[in-house]
């Protein structure tokens, strides 16, 4: 695509915002996911509503907008990475049948 057809992208803002680590791109297993959900990015036609949107969320979110076009493979990356803000790198577990001794 010639420059002056470019249009800006995104998807490092979005990813910053769902506490995704951009370079994660580089894990051979994540590679695929993060190639297309660019190239997604740049094919966009919602691309005022994402810069409105980011405009207006929080520094940290939970979950990508309904019309973004990579909404499930940024979900699926906050599943299975490790979490930035956590010391140990482990994402906490969902499994709520497990009981505490007390």
């Amino acid at each position: 695509m010639p420059a002056e057809q470019r249009q800006p992208t995104y998807i490092l803002e979005m990813m910053e915002h769902l506490g995704l680590e951009p370079g994660g791109g580089v894990v051979p297993r994540w590679s695929l996911s993060y190639t297309t959900a660019f190239h997604r990015c740049e094919g966009c036609t919602n691309k005022q509503a994402c810069r409105d949107w980011l405009d207006r969320m929080p520094a940290q979110i939970s979950f990508a907008p309904r019309f973004c076009p990579n909404a499930e493979i940024f979900f699926a990356l906050q599943v299975d990475q490790p979490r930035a803000d956590r010391a140990d790198g482990c994402v906490p577990s969902l499994d709520t049948t497990a009981s505490s001794a007390t």
